[in-house]
């Protein structure tokens, strides 16, 4: 018996020596910090939806236009929509100087000058695809009518590696940040 036990206990090391370590990832965190004093609109992010597809913790990989492939190796370090809506509240805390910020449903208590509601129907890439990201967006006033939206799609090159083509959706995601932004400001100048 123990003969037949011997290679079969080098059967399953061999196997578990061959199998591959799983890599976790995030969305990169913007450089840049907030200051102490800053006092800028009250702005609330959300609702944020992502698409279905995004909605899972492995890395969607793009094969062409119409195939994805899920990693079977590679997932996200948490939830991707967490990641998202902290990259995007950080780049309007930095762009509109401002730390008076709730993402939703963490709302309560919090009387908003604007709200963001945004739905991010791709954020993906591929080795031979670039990293693209479309969403629509509406920025709504303190009476909650709508004063801006926009359906956008960005696109950023990278090198095909993983750290790089999620290096490029976080640019994305900061990219959309500042346009964000930008409307903010634009609705409050016009108040």
């Amino acid at each position: 018996m123990s003969r037949y036990l011997l290679p079969l206990a080098l059967l399953l090391l061999g196997g578990c020596a061959a199998s591959t370590p799983q890599a976790f990832y995030q969305l990169p965190a913007p450089a840049a910090q907030l200051p102490a004093n800053a006092a800028g609109p009250a702005v609330l992010l959300g609702p944020l939806q992502l698409a279905d597809y995004l909605q899972r913790e492995n890395l969607v990989q793009r094969r062409s236009d119409q195939r994805l492939d899920l990693s079977a190796d590679d997932r996200w370090a948490g939830s991707l929509q967490d990641d998202v809506g902290r990259l995007l509240l950080a780049t309007l805390a930095e762009r509109l100087h401002s730390g008076n910020l709730a993402l939703y449903p963490d709302r309560i208590g919090f009387h908003a000058d604007a709200q963001l509601i945004l739905h991010v129907a791709r954020l993906d890439s591929g080795p031979q695809q670039p990293a693209v990201l479309e969403a629509r967006w509406r920025l709504l006033d303190a009476q909650g009518r709508q004063r801006a939206g926009d359906l956008l799609r960005l696109s950023e090159t990278h090198d095909g590696s993983l750290d790089d083509q999620v290096a490029a959706q976080g640019r994305l995601v900061e990219r959309l940040g500042q346009r964000l932004a930008e409307a903010v400001q634009a609705l409050s100048a016009g108040s």
